[in-house]
Protein backbone atom coordinates (compact mmCIF):
# COMPACT_ATOMS: atom_id res chain seq x y z
CA UNK A 1 0.00 0.00 0.00
CA UNK A 2 1.34 3.37 -0.76
CA UNK A 3 2.36 5.65 1.97
CA UNK A 4 0.74 9.45 0.99
CA UNK A 5 2.06 12.47 1.54
CA UNK A 6 1.37 15.86 0.70
CA UNK A 7 4.73 16.68 -0.15
CA UNK A 8 8.15 15.05 -1.03
CA UNK A 9 11.13 16.87 -1.54
CA UNK A 10 13.35 14.25 -3.01
CA UNK A 11 17.24 15.55 -1.41
CA UNK A 12 18.36 16.12 2.15
CA UNK A 13 20.49 19.46 1.39
CA UNK A 14 19.67 22.90 2.15
CA UNK A 15 17.22 23.43 -0.91
CA UNK A 16 15.22 19.94 0.25
CA UNK A 17 15.55 20.54 4.03
CA UNK A 18 14.26 24.03 3.37
CA UNK A 19 11.46 23.94 1.64
CA UNK A 20 10.16 20.62 3.25
CA UNK A 21 10.59 22.29 6.72
CA UNK A 22 8.73 25.40 5.97
CA UNK A 23 5.77 22.89 3.75
CA UNK A 24 5.67 21.60 7.63
CA UNK A 25 5.55 24.47 8.97
CA UNK A 26 2.13 25.31 7.13
CA UNK A 27 0.71 21.64 8.22
CA UNK A 28 1.81 19.67 5.57
CA UNK A 29 2.82 15.97 5.83
CA UNK A 30 6.20 16.01 4.39
CA UNK A 31 8.84 13.87 3.68
CA UNK A 32 12.30 13.95 2.74
CA UNK A 33 14.41 11.25 1.02
CA UNK A 34 18.70 11.31 1.00
CA UNK A 35 20.42 8.48 1.24
CA UNK A 36 23.25 8.74 4.09
CA UNK A 37 23.93 11.91 5.17
CA UNK A 38 21.83 15.04 5.78
CA UNK A 39 22.92 18.64 4.63
CA UNK A 40 24.17 18.03 1.56
CA UNK A 41 26.90 19.28 -0.45
CA UNK A 42 27.09 22.34 1.73
CA UNK A 43 27.27 20.74 5.20
CA UNK A 44 29.44 18.00 4.58
CA UNK A 45 31.96 18.48 1.44
CA UNK A 46 31.25 22.42 0.86
CA UNK A 47 30.53 25.50 2.75
CA UNK A 48 30.79 24.10 6.00
CA UNK A 49 34.49 22.19 6.36
CA UNK A 50 35.77 24.51 3.52
CA UNK A 51 34.98 27.50 5.80
CA UNK A 52 36.78 25.93 8.85
CA UNK A 53 39.27 24.63 6.47
CA UNK A 54 39.94 28.91 5.44
CA UNK A 55 40.15 29.51 9.06
CA UNK A 56 43.08 27.40 9.97
CA UNK A 57 44.58 28.91 6.63
CA UNK A 58 43.91 32.61 7.68
CA UNK A 59 44.92 31.80 10.92
CA UNK A 60 48.11 30.59 9.62
CA UNK A 61 48.56 34.19 8.17
CA UNK A 62 47.86 35.77 11.41
CA UNK A 63 50.39 33.76 13.10
CA UNK A 64 52.74 34.98 10.43
CA UNK A 65 51.54 38.70 10.85
CA UNK A 66 51.87 39.07 15.03
CA UNK A 67 55.63 39.08 14.60
CA UNK A 68 54.89 42.58 13.54
CA UNK A 69 52.92 43.70 16.42
CA UNK A 70 55.42 42.45 18.99
CA UNK A 71 54.69 38.66 19.52
CA UNK A 72 57.26 36.25 19.69
CA UNK A 73 55.91 33.57 18.06
CA UNK A 74 57.11 30.15 16.62
CA UNK A 75 54.78 28.25 15.06
CA UNK A 76 55.51 23.85 15.06
CA UNK A 77 54.14 23.37 11.87
CA UNK A 78 50.58 22.35 11.30
CA UNK A 79 48.26 19.33 12.55
CA UNK A 80 46.30 18.53 9.31
CA UNK A 81 45.16 15.58 10.89
CA UNK A 82 44.03 17.22 14.01
CA UNK A 83 42.20 19.66 11.90
CA UNK A 84 40.37 17.15 9.93
CA UNK A 85 39.42 15.42 13.41
CA UNK A 86 37.96 18.51 14.46
CA UNK A 87 35.98 19.13 11.39
CA UNK A 88 34.74 15.82 10.49
CA UNK A 89 33.15 15.97 14.39
CA UNK A 90 31.70 19.67 13.70
CA UNK A 91 29.86 18.05 10.59
CA UNK A 92 28.87 15.10 12.56
CA UNK A 93 27.28 17.61 15.52
CA UNK A 94 25.18 19.32 12.08
CA UNK A 95 23.90 16.07 10.31
CA UNK A 96 22.37 15.17 14.18
CA UNK A 97 20.78 19.02 14.12
CA UNK A 98 19.44 18.28 11.26
CA UNK A 99 17.82 14.66 11.50
CA UNK A 100 16.77 16.08 15.08
CA UNK A 101 14.94 19.25 13.42
CA UNK A 102 13.39 16.87 10.90
CA UNK A 103 11.56 14.61 13.90
CA UNK A 104 10.71 17.96 16.13
CA UNK A 105 8.64 18.98 12.60
CA UNK A 106 7.38 16.10 12.20
CA UNK A 107 8.90 15.82 8.47
CA UNK A 108 9.77 12.11 7.63
CA UNK A 109 13.31 11.20 6.48
CA UNK A 110 13.42 8.30 4.20
CA UNK A 111 17.06 6.99 3.94
CA UNK A 112 17.86 5.59 0.35
CA UNK A 113 17.41 6.81 -2.75
CA UNK A 114 14.26 7.86 -4.91
CA UNK A 115 13.14 6.79 -8.36
CA UNK A 116 9.93 8.02 -9.90
CA UNK A 117 7.56 5.50 -11.23
CA UNK A 118 4.66 7.88 -12.52
CA UNK A 119 4.72 11.54 -12.08
CA UNK A 120 3.29 11.37 -8.48
CA UNK A 121 4.87 8.07 -7.33
CA UNK A 122 8.55 7.37 -6.17
CA UNK A 123 9.88 4.20 -4.67
CA UNK A 124 12.34 4.13 -2.41
CA UNK A 125 14.35 1.41 -1.03
CA UNK A 126 10.75 -1.23 -0.81
CA UNK A 127 8.48 1.91 -0.53
CA UNK A 128 6.12 3.31 -2.75
CA UNK A 129 5.59 7.05 -1.92
CA UNK A 130 2.54 9.45 -3.68
CA UNK A 131 2.41 12.88 -3.36
CA UNK A 132 0.46 15.54 -5.45
CA UNK A 133 3.64 17.77 -4.77
CA UNK A 134 7.32 16.49 -5.48
CA UNK A 135 10.26 18.66 -5.52
CA UNK A 136 13.52 17.64 -6.69
CA UNK A 137 16.50 18.75 -4.60
CA UNK A 138 18.92 15.96 -5.44
CA UNK A 139 21.83 19.13 -6.40
CA UNK A 140 25.25 18.04 -8.04
CA UNK A 141 28.17 16.17 -7.93
CA UNK A 142 31.94 17.34 -8.85
CA UNK A 143 33.05 16.52 -12.46
CA UNK A 144 35.98 14.64 -13.40
CA UNK A 145 37.44 14.80 -16.54
CA UNK A 146 37.07 11.97 -19.20
CA UNK A 147 41.09 11.64 -19.72
CA UNK A 148 43.95 8.59 -19.12
CA UNK A 149 44.34 8.29 -15.43
CA UNK A 150 41.64 10.24 -14.62
CA UNK A 151 41.32 8.33 -10.95
CA UNK A 152 44.62 9.64 -9.85
CA UNK A 153 43.38 12.72 -9.15
CA UNK A 154 40.78 13.77 -6.59
CA UNK A 155 37.57 16.16 -6.51
CA UNK A 156 36.67 18.55 -3.56
CA UNK A 157 34.83 15.68 -1.82
CA UNK A 158 38.56 13.79 -1.56
CA UNK A 159 39.96 17.23 0.00
CA UNK A 160 38.01 16.76 3.04
CA UNK A 161 38.98 12.92 3.13
CA UNK A 162 42.74 13.72 3.13
CA UNK A 163 44.26 12.48 6.18
CA UNK A 164 47.09 14.25 5.62
CA UNK A 165 48.97 17.49 3.85
CA UNK A 166 50.32 16.48 0.23
CA UNK A 167 53.39 18.23 -0.11
CA UNK A 168 52.89 18.87 -3.85
CA UNK A 169 49.46 19.72 -5.34
CA UNK A 170 47.87 20.42 -8.52
CA UNK A 171 44.88 22.25 -8.80
CA UNK A 172 43.05 22.11 -11.98
CA UNK A 173 40.52 24.82 -12.73
CA UNK A 174 39.78 28.34 -12.57
CA UNK A 175 36.52 29.07 -10.59
CA UNK A 176 35.78 29.47 -6.63
CA UNK A 177 36.37 25.95 -5.19
CA UNK A 178 39.99 25.88 -7.25
CA UNK A 179 41.06 28.91 -5.83
CA UNK A 180 39.71 28.43 -2.66
CA UNK A 181 41.32 25.19 -1.88
CA UNK A 182 44.56 25.98 -3.58
CA UNK A 183 44.58 29.21 -1.18
CA UNK A 184 44.07 26.83 1.70
CA UNK A 185 46.50 24.20 0.61
CA UNK A 186 49.50 26.90 0.20
CA UNK A 187 48.68 28.49 3.48
CA UNK A 188 48.98 24.98 5.37
CA UNK A 189 52.10 24.61 3.47
CA UNK A 190 51.37 22.48 0.47
CA UNK A 191 53.71 23.63 -3.17
CA UNK A 192 50.62 24.38 -4.99
CA UNK A 193 50.34 24.58 -9.28
CA UNK A 194 47.29 26.15 -10.30
CA UNK A 195 46.38 25.08 -13.78
CA UNK A 196 43.53 27.45 -15.26
CA UNK A 197 42.35 27.00 -18.75
CA UNK A 198 42.40 30.84 -20.05
CA UNK A 199 44.01 33.42 -18.92
CA UNK A 200 42.74 34.13 -15.76
CA UNK A 201 41.00 32.81 -12.65
CA UNK A 202 36.95 33.57 -11.86
CA UNK A 203 36.03 34.45 -15.41
CA UNK A 204 32.61 35.51 -14.54
CA UNK A 205 33.80 37.94 -12.10
CA UNK A 206 35.09 41.55 -12.62
CA UNK A 207 37.89 41.79 -14.37
CA UNK A 208 39.48 43.77 -10.76
CA UNK A 209 38.80 41.21 -8.99
CA UNK A 210 40.64 38.38 -10.99
CA UNK A 211 43.17 40.51 -11.36
CA UNK A 212 43.84 41.28 -8.24
CA UNK A 213 43.68 37.55 -6.77
CA UNK A 214 45.93 36.63 -8.97
CA UNK A 215 47.95 39.10 -7.91
CA UNK A 216 48.10 37.48 -4.31
CA UNK A 217 48.05 34.16 -5.30
CA UNK A 218 51.25 34.62 -6.95
CA UNK A 219 52.29 36.31 -4.10
CA UNK A 220 51.18 33.40 -1.70
CA UNK A 221 53.77 31.22 -3.79
CA UNK A 222 51.08 29.54 -5.76
CA UNK A 223 52.18 28.62 -9.79
CA UNK A 224 49.27 29.55 -12.25
CA UNK A 225 49.72 28.10 -15.42
CA UNK A 226 47.50 29.40 -17.90
CA UNK A 227 46.18 27.73 -21.49
CA UNK A 228 45.97 24.69 -19.23
CA UNK A 229 43.75 21.55 -20.45
CA UNK A 230 44.59 18.13 -18.91
CA UNK A 231 45.18 15.60 -21.16
CA UNK A 232 46.19 12.88 -18.70
CA UNK A 233 47.50 11.65 -15.68
CA UNK A 234 50.13 8.99 -14.92
CA UNK A 235 52.12 8.07 -11.72
CA UNK A 236 55.44 8.16 -12.01
CA UNK A 237 58.25 7.50 -9.48
CA UNK A 238 58.24 10.98 -8.35
CA UNK A 239 54.35 11.20 -7.94
CA UNK A 240 51.73 11.79 -10.24
CA UNK A 241 52.62 13.10 -13.54
CA UNK A 242 49.81 15.79 -15.25
CA UNK A 243 50.24 16.30 -19.34
CA UNK A 244 48.57 19.13 -20.62
CA UNK A 245 46.76 19.01 -24.44
CA UNK A 246 49.52 21.12 -25.50
CA UNK A 247 52.29 18.50 -24.69
CA UNK A 248 53.47 20.42 -21.83
CA UNK A 249 54.35 17.83 -18.84
CA UNK A 250 54.49 19.02 -14.39
CA UNK A 251 55.47 15.83 -12.39
CA UNK A 252 56.01 15.31 -8.79
CA UNK A 253 52.35 15.81 -7.17
CA UNK A 254 51.47 14.04 -4.49
CA UNK A 255 47.84 15.24 -5.13
CA UNK A 256 46.26 16.41 -8.10
CA UNK A 257 42.77 17.86 -7.16
CA UNK A 258 39.95 18.76 -10.37
CA UNK A 259 37.84 21.62 -9.53
CA UNK A 260 36.44 22.00 -13.18
CA UNK A 261 32.68 22.56 -12.35
CA UNK A 262 29.80 20.32 -11.06
CA UNK A 263 26.90 18.46 -12.75
CA UNK A 264 23.90 17.89 -11.37
CA UNK A 265 22.26 14.80 -9.50
CA UNK A 266 19.46 14.06 -12.01
CA UNK A 267 20.57 10.70 -13.80
CA UNK A 268 19.49 8.05 -10.97
CA UNK A 269 15.58 9.26 -10.28
CA UNK A 270 14.33 8.06 -13.87
CA UNK A 271 12.48 11.40 -14.42
CA UNK A 272 12.26 10.15 -18.14
CA UNK A 273 8.96 8.19 -16.29
CA UNK A 274 7.50 11.28 -14.66
CA UNK A 275 7.71 13.41 -18.27
CA UNK A 276 9.85 15.21 -16.91
CA UNK A 277 12.14 17.87 -19.27
CA UNK A 278 16.35 18.16 -19.33
CA UNK A 279 19.00 20.05 -20.83
CA UNK A 280 21.10 17.81 -22.43
CA UNK A 281 23.55 17.91 -19.52
CA UNK A 282 20.93 16.91 -16.70
CA UNK A 283 19.71 19.94 -15.68
CA UNK A 284 15.92 19.92 -15.10
CA UNK A 285 14.35 22.85 -16.91
CA UNK A 286 12.26 25.20 -14.60
CA UNK A 287 10.30 28.52 -14.73
CA UNK A 288 10.55 31.29 -12.34
CA UNK A 289 8.41 29.59 -10.16
CA UNK A 290 10.64 26.52 -9.51
CA UNK A 291 8.00 24.51 -11.95
CA UNK A 292 9.37 21.35 -14.07
CA UNK A 293 7.17 20.61 -17.10
CA UNK A 294 5.21 18.28 -15.15
CA UNK A 295 2.01 19.48 -13.37
CA UNK A 296 3.36 19.31 -9.57
CA UNK A 297 6.69 18.55 -9.81
CA UNK A 298 9.21 20.95 -8.63
CA UNK A 299 12.98 21.68 -8.84
CA UNK A 300 15.34 23.83 -6.96
CA UNK A 301 19.01 24.33 -5.87
CA UNK A 302 22.02 23.44 -8.57
CA UNK A 303 20.11 20.97 -9.86
CA UNK A 304 18.28 23.37 -12.16
CA UNK A 305 21.32 24.86 -12.94
CA UNK A 306 20.86 28.31 -11.66
CA UNK A 307 23.38 30.00 -8.63
CA UNK A 308 25.05 27.22 -7.33
CA UNK A 309 24.97 28.59 -3.59
CA UNK A 310 23.20 27.26 -0.76
CA UNK A 311 21.34 30.48 0.78
CA UNK A 312 19.71 30.31 -2.96
CA UNK A 313 18.56 27.20 -2.98
CA UNK A 314 16.97 27.85 0.68
CA UNK A 315 15.03 30.83 -0.58
CA UNK A 316 14.09 29.01 -3.23
CA UNK A 317 12.74 26.50 -1.10
CA UNK A 318 11.33 28.45 1.04
CA UNK A 319 9.02 30.39 -1.90
CA UNK A 320 8.04 27.23 -3.05
CA UNK A 321 6.84 26.15 0.46
CA UNK A 322 4.98 29.61 1.00
CA UNK A 323 3.68 29.63 -2.66
CA UNK A 324 2.01 25.56 -2.56
CA UNK A 325 1.25 25.74 1.39
CA UNK A 326 1.12 29.19 2.43
CA UNK A 327 -0.96 30.94 0.46
CA UNK A 328 1.43 33.02 -1.44
CA UNK A 329 0.37 32.36 -5.25
CA UNK A 330 2.90 34.59 -5.99
CA UNK A 331 6.07 33.98 -4.47
CA UNK A 332 9.33 33.12 -6.31
CA UNK A 333 12.80 34.18 -5.81
CA UNK A 334 14.43 36.37 -8.05
CA UNK A 335 17.69 35.56 -8.95
CA UNK A 336 19.17 39.08 -9.41
CA UNK A 337 21.31 40.77 -7.52
CA UNK A 338 22.91 37.58 -5.67
CA UNK A 339 25.68 38.42 -3.47
CA UNK A 340 28.71 36.11 -3.57
CA UNK A 341 31.69 35.39 -1.53
CA UNK A 342 34.54 33.62 -2.35
CA UNK A 343 36.75 32.42 0.83
CA UNK A 344 39.83 33.26 -1.18
CA UNK A 345 43.13 34.65 0.43
CA UNK A 346 42.43 37.58 0.39
CA UNK A 347 38.64 37.03 0.50
CA UNK A 348 36.32 38.80 -2.35
CA UNK A 349 32.77 39.61 -2.69
CA UNK A 350 30.28 40.54 -5.43
CA UNK A 351 26.95 41.61 -6.22
CA UNK A 352 25.60 42.83 -9.66
CA UNK A 353 26.86 43.50 -12.46
CA UNK A 354 30.75 43.29 -13.42
CA UNK A 355 31.91 46.31 -15.23
CA UNK A 356 32.34 44.52 -18.51
CA UNK A 357 28.26 43.20 -18.20
CA UNK A 358 27.57 46.88 -17.02
CA UNK A 359 29.08 48.48 -20.31
CA UNK A 360 27.49 46.01 -22.20
CA UNK A 361 24.13 46.26 -21.45
CA UNK A 362 24.02 50.37 -20.21
CA UNK A 363 26.90 51.41 -22.76
CA UNK A 364 27.99 55.09 -21.87
CA UNK A 365 25.29 55.40 -19.09
CA UNK A 366 28.15 53.72 -16.88
CA UNK A 367 30.24 55.28 -14.71
CA UNK A 368 33.03 53.74 -12.44
CA UNK A 369 34.62 54.33 -9.05
CA UNK A 370 37.89 52.53 -7.38
CA UNK A 371 39.99 52.51 -4.47
CA UNK A 372 43.01 50.72 -4.28
CA UNK A 373 44.85 50.75 -0.58
CA UNK A 374 46.62 49.00 2.26
CA UNK A 375 43.98 47.86 5.18
CA UNK A 376 45.28 49.34 8.16
CA UNK A 377 45.92 45.63 9.82
CA UNK A 378 49.17 45.56 7.68
CA UNK A 379 50.99 48.57 8.69
CA UNK A 380 52.66 46.48 11.04
CA UNK A 381 53.51 43.68 9.11
CA UNK A 382 56.14 42.23 6.84
CA UNK A 383 53.29 40.46 4.55
CA UNK A 384 51.00 43.17 2.79
CA UNK A 385 47.78 42.30 1.64
CA UNK A 386 46.23 44.89 -0.54
CA UNK A 387 42.33 45.71 -0.79
CA UNK A 388 40.70 47.20 -4.18
CA UNK A 389 36.82 48.30 -4.42
CA UNK A 390 34.73 49.00 -7.17
CA UNK A 391 31.88 50.80 -7.57
CA UNK A 392 29.59 50.49 -11.19
CA UNK A 393 26.44 52.75 -11.17
CA UNK A 394 24.26 53.70 -14.27
CA UNK A 395 22.67 56.89 -15.37
CA UNK A 396 22.18 60.33 -13.91
CA UNK A 397 21.09 59.13 -10.90
CA UNK A 398 23.84 57.03 -10.78
CA UNK A 399 22.26 54.01 -9.58
CA UNK A 400 24.74 51.41 -8.19
CA UNK A 401 24.12 48.63 -10.46
CA UNK A 402 27.44 46.35 -9.40
CA UNK A 403 29.24 46.48 -6.23
CA UNK A 404 33.10 44.22 -6.27
CA UNK A 405 35.67 44.08 -3.16
CA UNK A 406 39.13 42.03 -2.76
CA UNK A 407 40.49 42.33 0.93
CA UNK A 408 40.77 41.62 4.86
CA UNK A 409 36.95 41.67 5.58
CA UNK A 410 35.03 41.81 2.02
CA UNK A 411 33.39 38.25 3.56
CA UNK A 412 31.89 39.95 6.27
CA UNK A 413 31.08 43.38 4.55
CA UNK A 414 29.31 42.55 1.22
CA UNK A 415 25.73 41.37 3.05
CA UNK A 416 25.13 44.98 4.50
CA UNK A 417 26.13 46.72 1.18
CA UNK A 418 24.46 44.09 -1.08
CA UNK A 419 20.97 45.13 0.82
CA UNK A 420 21.60 48.47 -0.07
CA UNK A 421 22.27 47.83 -3.58
CA UNK A 422 18.96 45.50 -3.54
CA UNK A 423 17.47 48.72 -2.55
CA UNK A 424 18.47 50.52 -5.64
CA UNK A 425 21.11 52.57 -3.62
CA UNK A 426 22.46 55.36 -5.18
CA UNK A 427 26.19 56.91 -5.10
CA UNK A 428 24.89 60.07 -3.50
CA UNK A 429 23.31 57.67 -1.27
CA UNK A 430 26.89 56.11 -0.30
CA UNK A 431 28.41 59.38 -0.20
CA UNK A 432 25.86 61.13 2.50
CA UNK A 433 26.34 57.51 4.71
CA UNK A 434 29.08 58.59 7.63
CA UNK A 435 31.86 56.24 7.23
CA UNK A 436 33.07 54.11 10.05
CA UNK A 437 36.53 54.70 10.89
CA UNK A 438 39.38 53.19 10.67
CA UNK A 439 37.89 50.45 8.75
CA UNK A 440 38.30 48.79 5.33
CA UNK A 441 34.18 49.10 4.96
CA UNK A 442 34.33 53.22 4.97
CA UNK A 443 36.28 53.38 1.62
CA UNK A 444 33.05 52.35 -0.07
CA UNK A 445 31.23 55.29 0.98
CA UNK A 446 34.31 57.43 0.60
CA UNK A 447 35.12 56.85 -2.71
CA UNK A 448 35.32 60.25 -5.59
Amino acid sequence: MPIHYDYIAIGGGSGGLATAQRAAEYGARVAVIQPGRLGGTCVNVGCVPKKLTWTAAMLAHAAEDARGYGFDLTVHGHDWGRLKAGRDAFVARLNGIYAANLEKQKVDWLDGTARFLDAHTLIVGGEVLTAPHIAIATGGAPSVPDIPGAALGITSDGFFELPSRPRSVAVIGSGYVAVELAGAFAALGAKVSLFIRHDRVLRSFDLMLSTALMRAMGADGITLVAGAIPAALKATESGTELTLADGRAFEGFDCVLFAIGRSPLSASLDLARAGVALYDDGVVITDKFQNTNVAGIYAIGDVTGREALTPVAIAAGRRLADRLFGGQAERFLDYALTPTVVFSHPPLGTVGLSEAAARELHGAAVKVYTAEFTPMYYALTETKRGAEMKLVCVGDEERIVGLHIIGQGADEMLQGFAVAVKMGATKRDFDDTIAIHPTVAEELVTMR
